[in-house]
């Protein structure tokens, strides 16, 4: 699939009657490639002539959905609820709703919820300009769902949410077919982008002044099927150290299965590439992994985090787990309970199973009751919250270096400390010097670790001691952009987006005559 840069046109329907520019405002619910998307969802929006508000107060809500849990419909529409009062005393105000409950529900959520304008999917983000406008003078809702990706989305406009990080999707899409997941069927097969073309993109974001990058996909250790080079992600890790600037390398999410020792070695050879491996384990028992249809099993599972540590002894490794799936008996549970306490994870996001219309697993039998499945998930954040706590202790009198980002920590007000990030991923919260140079968000501090919890490390230095801080280009970076967020400058609608360098694909402002779409490709 080719990459041809979008160019998104200005939109009538982004200006009110005195000519000040519509506000609007995304809700993103759901993974990194939801915040990744709604970057997208801002960016186009942008460059048809809106204007993003701080709040929710705004002209239209965007809300970017996601299907993985049973209580996304509910919290859809919960929101959809909540919104539709406010559009009542709020006129001219318009809802959309994207992502993938949408590509799931389709026509179904303007006929629960008539308060909303536009419903468009995961394959189409682009569109949502146009079907604004088309909402608007038509006078009813528009519905535009795409059955499958006919560009990639990382050629449209993108605001991004950071200075100092961004995300680059590397392919769309997934060809497994675990029968508890909706994704695939949301976001169809994988599809790849070209080595060149991501580059292009990494590049063009550090030369923004981001100085960290992660890499996208939902099996991102399978790209390169499409272009037949089973090492073309190991590939792509090497090449992204040869960018000058580039600092930080992280990716997300590999797969158990298609994980190999090119991959490792790339990650332990890349002088960028950092120390963390999120690898979903989901369970720890080999029968319930086949009825998962993950085709691998325990051993060889803990056989990829010995060959990441023996490479990379410091690598922190964080995981998926599900409990109660389908058929789970006690003896399955323990075998999970003994695989996470053998694998030393940092951290585990943890989750109880929902049943997800659509996929095998919902109406596979021997469903285990509710009170079962939270007895088993207690019992694992305990022992999970244990481990994190025990690895976060040992990295205690250790020197890391952090950098230093935005609003992260709760309570860093009330503790006077400010939060980063560690090389490999680790919450880091620092004490901040009373007087004296303060770090940017972006720059890099070197602290010495004081404390180990289990979601978190500390770092307090005596009030004597000055933090040694090394400002970077992506500190300058956010220096400047808050410099430009206090000017009265216009709507530029090239501010923060992504410039591939490719040919450009117009997306003309449509006709005030167009049609609606009833969930049908244009």
């Amino acid at each position: 699939m080719t990459e041809t840069a979008t160019t998104i046109a200005p939109s009538p329907a982004s200006r009110n009657i005195d000519g000040s520019a519509r506000t609007f405002y995304v809700r993103t619910l759901g993974c990194q490639m939801n915040v990744h998307d709604s970057e997208r969802i801002t960016g186009s929006l942008l460059a048809a002539g809106y204007a993003e508000s701080d709040t929710e107060d705004a002209d239209v809500i965007v809300i970017n959905t996601c299907a993985v849990r049973e209580n996304a419909a509910n919290k859809l529409y919960g929101n959809l609820g909540q919104l539709a009062s406010r559009k009542r005393e709020h006129p001219g105000m318009q809802i959309a709703v994207g992502g993938c409950l949408a590509q799931m529900e389709q026509q179904q959520i303007v006929e629960r919820a008539p308060q909303v304008d536009v419903v468009f999917g995961t394959h189409n983000m682009g569109s949502l300009p146009v079907l604004l406008e088309r909402a608007r003078h038509n006078e009813e809702a528009q519905v535009e769902l795409l059955e499958s990706l006919e560009t990639f989305p990382s050629t449209l406009p993108t605001k991004r949410d950071s200075t100092y990080s961004g995300w680059v999707s590397i392919s769309v899409g997934c060809n497994n077919t675990c029968t508890f997941c909706i994704v695939p069927a949301l976001r169809g097969k994988e599809k790849d982008r070209r080595p060149g073309d991501i580059l292009s993109e990494v590049k063009a974001i550090v030369d923004q002044g981001a100085i960290e990058v992660t890499l996208l996909g939902q099996n991102v250790n399978s790209y390169g099927v499409e272009f037949r080079d089973r090492q073309a992600f190991s590939k792509l890790l090497r090449a992204c150290g040869d960018i000058e600037g580039l600092e930080r390398v992280r990716f997300t999410s590999p797969h158990p299965a298609a994980f190999t020792d090119d991959v490792i070695d790339a990650m332990a050879e890349t002088h960028n590439v950092m120390p963390q491996l999120h690898m979903p384990l989901q369970s720890g028992s080999d029968r319930i992994l086949k009825e998962m249809r993950r085709s691998y099993r325990s051993s060889k599972f803990l056989g990829i985090l010995d060959r990441v540590r023996e490479r990379i002894p410091h690598a922190a490794i964080t995981t998926d787990i599900i409990v109660g799936f389908p058929g789970e008996t006690d003896e399955d549970f323990e075998d999970t309970m003994r695989v996470v306490e053998q694998a030393r994870f940092s951290s585990a996001f943890t989750f109880q199973y929902s049943i997800r219309e659509g996929t095998p697993a919902a109406t596979m039998p021997n469903q285990v009751p509710k009170e079962v499945v939270q007895e088993r998930f207690e019992r694992l954040i305990a022992l999970q919250h244990r481990i994190s706590l025990e690895e976060n202790e040992k990295l205690v009198g250790t020197t890391q270096q952090v950098l230093v980002s935005v609003d992260e920590g709760k309570k860093d007000g009330e503790t006077h400390r400010l939060t980063g990030r560690s090389e490999d991923g680790r919450l880091v919260h620092f004490s901040a010097p009373e007087t004296g140079e303060l770090p940017r968000p972006g720059d890099v501090v070197t602290v010495e670790i004081t404390r180990g919890a289990p979601s978190y490390l500390v770092a307090d230095a005596p009030a004597s001691v000055p933090l040694r801080i090394r400002r970077t280009r992506a500190g300058d970076a956010w220096d400047a952009a808050q410099a430009a967020s206090c000017g009265t400058g216009t709507n530029d609608a090239a501010a923060g987006a992504v410039n591939l360098g490719l040919p450009t694909l117009r997306i003309g402002a449509p006709s005030s005559a167009g049609t609606a779409s009833n969930g049908t490709n244009n």
